[in-house]
């Protein structure tokens, strides 16, 4: 045994020291100065009971109160100073501990201690404690006081309370005590024992049995004469009986013959008949096991009436061989048992026919159980089976029949000729072998006639009743299941009819669904109202002080007319006077900003912004002057765009898009970008943003004269597609609101963002639609031109530095278009810089722009600048327009080759590109100089690389599909590095955290499901539809388990499932590229739309169950049905999220509906090539119908075992791994939604 040295001090007795005072007593009590330790099993009051383990420790809390038995000792006086080491979890008797360390035996170092209480006799036996406490259940206490050398003492079983202590065997656990000195002892024992003072001369009778001491081998002389004659001294007059243990055991325990008779005649020695005690013990010991799988311990009277019928049991069991020839002739399918050496051609007993067994007698070979190598002679004293036990055809043996079944003696039938209720003959010609017992246990396909039968139970292999009324027994029951309230269960019923809960709990679910519907709309309902009212408060407030203004300002303008003094004094003070600051500085200030007072500074401050605005028009040139003076300075950080010689080519086609671009655009102005269908108007618009894909961009662009990709300013830049993305089932405001909260900086203050809103719907005329839904195709919203101002202001509310449009008037009739372009304007006046594409405007709008960029087609610019200047620089090329004609719609027609322009001007439409070139000096390419005429020097076109005519050599059919796939493969690929892409951020904003965004995200996408509550009804509704078919149609087998019902159940649950899966992601698409593109958080997104289908998740099972469960009644629980099908739909809902992402709607939807039936068909082959059988491994049907069947499997037992065997090796499953397809399927559902999220990043749209 190895030593540890740091164990010398206390020889590793203790595994935990502490001090347990005796009870305060005036009075000398019998212990009084005695210490105690305690074995690590007894409770102690603030001390965690630890059982030898670590890990006992740490997953148990402390003990709440003291064992009773050491409370005894405390008030006798004795003191307890600790805790001590024993075998983990009492499991050995040799006191090894391997956590703790083996306590060193203070007599013998070099030998183990004994245990399992092995570290309170090392604390006695190293005179660390006078006394201490142990417990013994199978020689615990016995065992370490004989190793150290000390006196132990094990009582009789029941005497001591065992409150307190951890329970190993209660049937054998006693508390006992180890001392040195025998007076300590008996003092120890007068206390726990309760003893009053006695005579030793007075005992009742002492007892040695000479046969336990032959087991050690040593010389009598040594041992035994010197004990026999030191209880002879003690006990002086009294009589000491001597007798063979071995003979009383006999003699009183006949049971135990048997088994000491088989155990000895094993032995190579005939050592006494207690060595055959030990072993038949440890034989008892191992049956406990089998006990546990049968739980024979509750009624053996089956055994008692065969040992009374045969004589013997035991020679009649069979042992490992004939049980492993047995079950293997099932395994392999075999109507009989090969021949073997009781049962062949030469001998055939009577015991080999169905129902029959023999004895092994007086053989000299012993029936050994465990030999699994070799059938013993079995062949005397034949006779019918035993009541309870079951003789197979081919072997002369018998085994117990298992629980559940029910094992008659048979009977000879003389109609059928059948020994009933059996299904074998009793041999014929021999009129002295009648029907024995029960003959076969197999598999319920096979035969059932062992298996109990439905609306009966059977206590005992032997006996069977009745179900009773108000009880259900399915076949194969040991005791009667009490039916459930609400149901009815006449006698002999075998399930009980459960539909009624179903129903319950999809009503109670549906009130809940409800309620939380009903409840969530009515506080959303109840915010907008209450938001609205404050709103409306507070405009009508500072309407009202903006009419006693102006009534006021009125008066002052009577009075500077009468006096000249007061008009000089008053109008420096009021041109300068900012009321609402005052209410501004108050209402910030303020720690918490009520509603209506947020709302009274965002209109006062749009008041104050008309009444600028309307002063703006009136100005004098004072006025002016002072107008710059009080202006304060802007606040957004200024974009300016340069560009030169900006061509755009189209990969794979090798096509220009925009060519030879060079100019500029400036923050505070308005440029437009006209020109002909395909002229590249938004392809320039692309490429200035950053968002051409797919294409080759060269030419240099600069950001503030600095050569900076665009990038590195998302933060401020806004985006107008052409398309109006909004959400539908988003109400106006609140789709602005959304954009607002994640794209404006998170250091804006609630009334900063409030103002910003509201002026963008006030400047957008959106104020009578804010409450109303924008609406989609299928429902209809607000009007097509409303949409569109909505989608413009959904970038002013995040007050971009840089805002790009393609096309926000088209759709648009002319007083819209105005106010949209009066609101870009006010954007302008901030520094914004504003590029948008139009088509067309009138001649109103057109005055409004700043500048104007003309494209001719091919994207060749024909003009690029101020568009008070355009009419000028075309008059120079001689080209006039007529009057009563809108300029842009006459340019256009110039650039269309629509109007002759030749018959006023020697220049033709074609060469107008080249003489814009001309005109500020940009190199001509040379496939444009024929356009030039004579004036062109040919150093102007060294510059420029040579590029393609419009001539393009004809290919193939297969060229062309070959330079579409190369074109659509570029595409895809620059898509991807762009989305992950990253630049240096210097737009100087710092938008709210990827935590911030997702709150809102969940804030919003809730809102939008409860919208969408209808859609969800159905999802439910068909569930529930699906449940109740499938649960009426596919009753729970017991011969399968469910498996076909759970096979319909996987292809069902995943198809509803996955389509409504598809919903999340492939509905808002062109909404997220567009949000993602301008810097919003993709994470969020995600993370918030799988957040919110969690419910989903979690409520689908339920609705599902509801029906399917109580109408197929399976034995598997409903809560180990719900856990596994809730990891099935998280799975399938990952799944879902791949295909919405990956495909588009049509084949996302076809593979949903294929996929599961194809993977489920695979997964359910059972005789499958092994190619199928390898990929069925990596499906998840097969991780799902494996956790469904293994559930139900585990509630079939006893006679069901070789049934639930045989069907789980049969489709290949193990019942060990249901926990790990759950996990399996979790991490499917994981994985699959990281793949999602990754498509989701990586091929959005830009």
């Amino acid at each position: 045994m190895a030593k540890n040295p740091s164990t010398r001090l206390d020889f590793g007795a203790f595994v935990e020291k502490f001090t347990l005072l005796p009870h305060p007593s005036p009075h000398q009590l019998p212990l009084t100065n005695l210490t105690f330790a305690v074995k690590d099993i007894f409770d102690v009051e603030g001390y965690v009971t630890g059982f030898g383990n670590p890990d006992w420790v740490r997953t148990h809390s402390v003990a709440t109160s003291t064992a009773p038995v050491i409370m005894e000792l405390l008030y006798a006086g004795a003191k307890c100073v600790g805790k001590t080491v024993m075998d983990e979890m009492a499991y050995s008797i040799n006191g090894e501990n391997i956590h703790y360390g083996t306590p060193v035996n203070p007599r013998a170092e070099d030998r183990v201690p004994g245990g399992s209480s092995s570290g309170s006799a090392v604390a006695v036996g190293a005179m660390l404690v006078d006394f201490s406490l142990g417990t013994d259940t199978g020689g615990s206490v016995r065992v370490p006081a004989s190793y150290c050398g000390i006196y132990g003492f094990r009582p009789s079983h029941g005497i001591i309370s065992t409150s307190g202590v951890i329970p190993m065997s209660q049937s054998f656990d006693t508390v006992g005590w180890f001392a040195r000195d025998p007076v300590i002892l008996s003092q120890v024992g007068k206390i726990l024992l309760r003893l009053q003072d006695y005579d030793l001369a007075k005992l009742g009778r002492v007892i040695i049995a000479e046969d336990c001491f032959k087991l050690l081998n040593i010389p009598s002389n040594q041992l035994t004469e010197v004990l026999i004659s030191s209880v002879q001294k003690t006990c002086e007059s009294q009589t000491i009986d001597y007798i063979s243990l071995g003979s009383f055991i006999d003699a009183n325990v006949p049971i135990l013959k048997h088994f000491i008779n088989a155990e000895t005649k094993n032995q190579d020695n005939n050592i006494p008949s207690l060595a055959g005690l030990s072993s038949a013990m440890r034989l008892l010991q191992r049956e406990a096991e089998w006990n546990s799988a049968f739980n024979f311990s509750s009624d053996l009277r089956f055994v008692a009436a065969c040992l009374a019928k045969t004589g013997d049991v035991t020679p009649r069991l069979c042992n490992a061989a004939e049980m492993e020839v047995y079950f293997n002739s099932l395994a392999n399918g075999w109507d009989h048992i090969k021949p073997n050496r009781n049962c062949n051609s030469t001998h055939w007993v009577a015991g080999c026919e169905p129902g029959w067994a023999c004895s092994t007698g007086s053989s000299d070979e012993t029936n050994n159980f465990k030999n699994s190598h070799q059938i013993p002679v079995r062949q005397s004293d034949c006779q019918s089976c035993c009541e309870g036990f079951f003789c197979p055809y081919g072997i002369t043996c018998m085994m117990p029949c298992p629980l559940g079944s029910y094992c008659p003696l048979a009977t000879f039938n003389p109609n059928t000729s059948m020994c009933a209720p059996y299904s074998y003959k009793p041999p014929p010609g021999n009129s002295s072998h009648t029907c024995g017992g029960a003959n076969v246990w197999t598999d319920a396909r096979s035969s059932n006639e062992l298996f109990c039968l439905a609306g009966s139970y059977c206590p005992s292999s032997s006996e069977t009743k009745p179900c009773s009324s108000g009880n259900y027994c399915p076949m194969g029951s040991t005791d009667e299941k009490r039916c459930f309230k609400l149901t009815t269960c006449d006698a002999k019923t075998e399930s009980q009819d459960i539909h009624a809960y179903g129903i319950m709990l999809i009503a109670a679910l549906s009130t809940l669904l409800i309620i939380i519907y009903n409840c969530s709309d009515q506080i959303l309902t109840t915010r907008e109202r209450r938001h609205a009212k404050s709103r409306e408060a507070a405009a009508r407030t500072v309407r009202e002080k903006t009419r006693a203004r102006a009534r006021w300002k009125a008066a002052k303008e009577a009075a500077k007319k009468h006096s000249q003094e007061f008009r000089s004094q008053f109008s420096g003070k009021f041109s300068k006077k900012n009321l609402p600051n005052s209410d501004q500085v108050k209402i910030l200030n303020h720690t918490e900003c009520e509603t209506i007072q947020i709302f009274k500074y965002a209109y006062a401050q749009l008041e104050r912004e008309k009444a600028q605005q309307q002063r703006d028009k009136d100005l004098t040139f004072s006025g002016v002057i002072s107008m710059a003076m009080d202006k304060e300075p802007i606040k957004r950080p200024l974009i300016e765009i340069s560009f030169r010689d900006l061509t755009v080519t189209l990969k794979g086609k090798h096509k220009d898009l925009l060519r030879s671009v060079t100019g500029k655009i400036r923050p505070g102005r308005i440029t437009a970008i006209m020109g002909p269908s395909g002229a590249g108007k938004t392809t320039f618009l692309s490429a200035l943003a950053g968002k051409a894909v797919g294409c080759t961009v060269s030419g240099m662009t600069f950001i503030n004269g600095k050569a900076i990709s665009i990038h590195s300013y998302k933060k401020i830049i806004g985006f107008v597609p052409q398309d109006d993305i909004v959400h539908g089932n988003l109400t106006v405001e609140e789709n602005l609101w959304f954009s607002a909260r994640c794209r404006l900086s998170a250091d804006l203050r609630k009334p900063d963002k409030v103002l910003i809103v509201e002026r963008v719907i006030d400047a957008l005329g959106l104020q009578a639609i804010r409450g109303s839904l924008v609406g989609t195709v299928e429902k209809r919203g607000i009007s097509g031109g409303q949409r569109k101002r909505v989608n413009v202001g959904l970038e002013l509310v995040m007050e971009p530095s840089l805002l790009f449009l393609d096309e926000p008037t088209s759709g648009l009739d002319s007083s819209s278009s105005q106010l949209l372009l009066k609101a870009l304007r006010r954007e302008a006046l901030e520094g914004v810089n504003i590029c948008m594409v139009v088509h067309q405007p009138s001649y109103t709008l057109f005055q409004m722009f700043d500048d104007l960029i003309l494209f001719a087609r091919g994207g060749l610019t024909v003009y690029h600048g101020p568009v008070r200047n355009v009419e000028d620089y075309f008059s120079s090329l001689g080209i006039n327009i007529p009057d009563r004609i809108n300029p842009p719609d006459y340019f256009i027609d110039i650039l269309e080759g629509m109007v002759n322009t030749t018959s006023s001007s020697e220049v033709n439409y074609t060469e107008l590109p080249v003489r814009w070139m001309l005109h500020n000096g940009y190199p001509v390419p040379p496939d444009l100089r024929k356009y030039a005429g004579p004036g062109l020097s040919p150093m102007n076109g060294d510059h420029c690389h040579e590029i393609p005519g419009s001539v393009t050599e004809e290919q193939s059919f297969a060229g062309e599909v070959w330079q579409d796939v190369k074109c659509n493969v570029e595409r895809q690929r620059d898509m991807i590095r762009h989305n992950f892409l990253r630049s240096i951020d210097l737009s100087n904003r710092r938008t709210p955290s990827t935590f911030v965004q997702y709150k809102y995200f969940l804030g919003r996408i809730v809102k939008q499901r409860l919208r969408e509550a209808k859609t969800q009804a159905v999802d439910y509704l068909i569930l529930l539809i699906a449940g109740a078919c499938l649960g009426s149609l596919t009753k729970a087998n017991d011969m399968n388990f469910g498996f076909v019902a759970y096979t319909y159940t996987i292809i069902a649950v995943s198809l509803l499932c996955k389509i409504a899966a598809l919903r999340s992601f492939s509905l808002d698409k062109l909404q997220y590229w567009r949000e993602s593109a301008s810097g919003i958080s993709s994470l969020a997104h995600f993370v918030s739309k799988d957040t919110v289908d969690l419910f989903n998740t979690l409520i689908k099972p339920v609705v599902y169950l509801s029906m399917f469960y109580f109408f197929s009644n399976p034995r598997s629980s409903f809560a180990y049905n719900y856990i596994v099908l809730l990891c099935l739909v998280y799975c399938v809902t990952g799944i879902g999220y791949v295909l919405a992402i990956f495909l588009e709607p049509g084949p996302s939807q076809l593979c949903s509906v294929l996929l599961p039936v194809v993977l489920t068909l695979i997964s359910s082959q059972t005789n499958g090539s092994k190619f199928v059988k390898t990929v069925a491994e990596f499906c998840y049907p097969k991780w799902a119908l494996e956790a469904f069947v293994i559930a139900n499997a585990e509630r079939y037992y006893g006679v069901w075992l070789l049934t639930r065997c045989g069907a789980l090796h049969k489709y290949g499953y193990n019942v060990h791994h249901w926990i790990l397809h759950l996990c399996t399927l979790i991490l499917a559902g994981i994985i699959c939604r990281a793949i999602a999220f990754i498509g989701m990043v990586s091929l959005q749209k830009k």
